[in-house]
C-alpha cells in the first residue's frame, strides 16, 4: 500500500512540474483573444501556428539557436576534457597539497556566480572579447561539480588496476585513454549533457557580453519577442517551446546513460 501511495505522489509531482510546460505549449497554439479570455483556456479553442511563424519572422531565431549551440557545445567539450583530467589526478595521484587543492576546488561551488559577474565582465571587456564566442564561453569552460563527479567515478576503480597496468608497461597517458575513458562512457555522457543543458539555458552572461543582434543567444532572443506596448504571449510561448526542443530531445535520447552515469559517480571514497 505504501508503494502505491509513493507512486501516486511521484505521478502527482511529475504532473505538477510538467504543467507549466504543457500550458506554455497550449498558449503557443492559441489566438491572442483566447490567451486573455476569462475564464482562462487550458486547451486552445482554435489551433493556430501563427505564433510560431511570428517567432521566426520577428527575430533571427535560427541564428540565436546556432549561437547557443556553438557556446553550449564548446563549453561542454571543455568541461568534459578538464573534468576528466582533473578527476584522474585527484583519484590516482598522490602529491603535496592534493587535499588542499581539492578542497579549494570544491569551495568554488559555494561562491554565487552573480558575485563574480562584474569582475568577469571587466576582464572580458579589457581583453576585447565582447560580442565574441570566446567571451561568451569563457566562464563556462570548467565546472568544479563536474570535477567532483569524475573524481568520484574514478575512485570506483581500484588503484591496483593502475599498478598492474604499469607493470605491463602501460604509462599514465595510455592508461587514461585506453583503459579508464572507454569504461567511463556513461559518466562522460552525463557530464557532457548536463553541461550542455546548463550552458544552453544561460541568460544573464550572454546578454551582458553581447550588444550585436547576430551574436545573441536563444534565451536572450526570446525576450525580443515581447511587445512593449501590449501583452502578446503567444509568440513568446512559441519561442519557449522551440527552445525546449533540443534539451528535451537530449534527455530523452540519453536518459539511461545519464542515470547510470550519476549512479557511478555517487560513490564515497
Amino acid at each position: 500500500m505504501s508503494d502505491i501511495l509513493i507512486q501516486l505522489l511521484c505521478i502527482f509531482l511529475a504532473l505538477l512540474i510538467l504543467f507549466p510546460i504543457f500550458y506554455a505549449f497550449s498558449v503557443s497554439l492559441m489566438e491572442q483573444k483566447d490567451v486573455l479570455s476569462n475564464p482562462p483556456n487550458l486547451l486552445p479553442p482554435t489551433i493556430t501556428f501563427e505564433n510560431y511563424v511570428t517567432a521566426f519572422t520577428r527575430t533571427s531565431l535560427m541564428r540565436y539557436m546556432f549561437n547557443s549551440f556553438v557556446i553550449a557545445t564548446v563549453a561542454s567539450i571543455s568541461r568534459v576534457i578538464l573534468a576528466t583530467m582533473a578527476g584522474f589526478s585527484f583519484a590516482f595521484f598522490e602529491f603535496r597539497g592534493k587535499k588542499v587543492l581539492f578542497a579549494l576546488t570544491m569551495a568554488t561551488i559555494m561562491i554565487p556566480p552573480d558575485v563574480l559577474i562584474v569582475s568577469n565582465f571587466s576582464t572580458i571587456s579589457k581583453l576585447g572579447l565582447i560580442n565574441t564566442y570566446v567571451g561568451m564561453c569563457s566562464i563556462f569552460l570548467v565546472s568544479a561539480a563536474n570535477i567532483f563527479l569524475m573524481r568520484q567515478s574514478f575512485l570506483t576503480f581500484s588503484k591496483s588496476l593502475k599498478e598492474a597496468a604499469h607493470m605491463d608497461g602501460c604509462g599514465n597517458v595510455r592508461f587514461f585513454f585506453t583503459v579508464l575513458l572507454p569504461v567511463s562512457k556513461p559518466i562522460l555522457v552525463t557530464v557532457f549533457i548536463s553541461s550542455f543543458v546548463n550552458v544552453w539555458n544561460q541568460y544573464v552572461w550572454p546578454m551582458l557580453v553581447t550588444n550585436q543582434n547576430e551574436m545573441r543567444t536563444i534565451q536572450v532572443g526570446i525576450t525580443m519577442l515581447k511587445d512593449r506596448e501590449s501583452a502578446i504571449f503567444g509568440p513568446v510561448m512559441a519561442g519557449v517551446v522551440i527552445t525546449l526542443i533540443p534539451t528535451v530531445l537530449v534527455f530523452v535520447l540519453f536518459q539511461r546513460k545519464i542515470v547510470s552515469g550519476m549512479m557511478s559517480g555517487a560513490v564515497k571514497e
